[in-house]
């Protein structure tokens, strides 16, 4: 059996999330936007599909990197596929991004489960069939009765881990362009009035400014420590291993990382040889695919840490559900103005549906567990 065709259909659909000029989300009015349906297809007719933006497959880049080294492979051999198009990056002049070698890795495991009749996390070794999930707000604004202020963090947590059922949180703090931002003060604020608001027991995260000073990073972290928090993630420049490092020798709070920088598992092992964290930070769309996931949380492991998968989906899910070193799935962003379990219009349901008692489960259905709309999507085609 061999791949026979990859195709791109981009659709329209509605969405309530907009970008301030940084790109970050924030509620907003209903407006269209479009996304993309990469497939890849086997002689056969068996099929592998991710949902993704349409910049990451633009027929340039399916035509020049991905057909060449996918059409007439055996699609169970994810690895030497995932280091055909690898090696393409170097030459690529930056058009080959980590974020279309993801989706065709995504799509090419989706497949891989469809023709073996079994969902993804089980191929990848099933550490266990359900995983705690935390709520992972949207970034701080200035919307009224939004994420303005403490208090809406601490009425928003509230309402997470008491009525919703999530068993952690973790906060999103206030970024540029919000009037004000950055401030490591007014993150420590709305922290400190979630931790009042939820008690001492609940896990609680923060993803703070990405690129705080020193000074301001060693005070926050000082301060987060004092009300035990679980740990910060990407609080300055990633590229400066040392001031990481740094952070770690100078504070008792855990300190998560890389998030986005490049170098898939390969800077992450730089990272843990400098010691330069506490905790390993990977996400399926910032290193490559479930592919280098999975190399990073092995490797993380060999040294007794944690991998904490960064984002949701349907991916981030399969890997967290398939190894042991992690503690949560991360579920959202979330907003007291988002309806985050209502699915989209190309969905027949959510990827990630949660019980009442705070856990994701996986899904029995081959491949990555999506339940995607087709006849939305044929419809809805630019």
């Amino acid at each position: 059996m061999t791949i026979s065709s990859v195709t791109v259909k981009v659709f329209t659909h509605t969405s309530n999330t907009v970008r301030d000029s940084d790109g970050h989300g924030h509620p907003g009015p209903e407006s269209q936007t479009t996304s993309a349906l990469l497939t890849i297809t086997c002689e056969d007719g068996s099929e592998g599909r991710v949902i993704c933006r349409p910049a990451e497959v633009r027929p340039e880049l399916i035509e020049r990197f991905i057909r060449p080294n996918l059409i007439g492979r055996d699609p169970m051999m994810t690895e030497a596929l995932w280091y055909r198009i690898y090696e393409w990056q170097r030459l690529s002049g930056g058009q080959l991004s980590d974020r279309t070698l993801t989706a065709v890795d995504l799509a090419l495991w989706d497949l891989k489960g469809r023709i073996c009749c079994q969902p993804v996390w089980k191929l990848l070794g099933g550490a266990r069939p359900k995983i705690l999930a935390y709520g992972s707000t949207m970034c701080g604004d200035d919307l009224e009765n939004g994420l303005a202020t403490p208090e809406d963090y601490a009425r928003f947590a509230d309402w997470m881990v008491n009525t919703r059922g999530y068993k952690a949180v973790k906060l999103h703090g206030w970024m540029p362009p919000m009037p004000g931002a950055p401030d490591p003060k007014k993150d420590y604020a709305a922290c400190a009035a979630v931790r009042e608001a939820v008690g001492p027991d609940v896990p609680l995260m923060l993803d703070p400014h990405h690129f705080y000073s020193r000074t301001d990073t060693l005070w926050l972290a000082r301060k987060l420590a004092e009300l035990d928090f679980r740990w910060m993630e990407e609080p300055m420049e990633e590229a400066s291993i040392s001031s990481y490092k740094w952070l770690r020798e100078s504070c008792d709070l855990n300190i998560l990382g890389p998030e986005t920088m490049t170098g898939k598992h390969w800077i992450r092992a730089e990272y843990v040889k400098a010691d330069a964290i506490d905790l390993v930070r990977c996400g399926v769309w910032d290193v490559g695919g479930i592919t280098p996931s999975m190399k990073t949380a092995n490797m993380a492991e060999s040294f007794h840490m944690a991998c904490e998968m960064h984002g949701t989906g349907a991916g981030n899910l399969a890997v967290a559900l398939a190894i042991h070193n992690t503690s949560f799935y991360e579920r959202g962003l979330l907003h007291p103005f988002i309806d985050y379990d209502k699915p989209k219009e190309y969905q027949n349901r959510i990827d990630d549906e949660m019980d009442g008692e705070g856990y994701v489960h996986g899904r029995a259905e081959p491949g990555l567990g999506q339940d995607l709309n087709l006849d939305y999507i044929d419809a809805h085609q630019v």
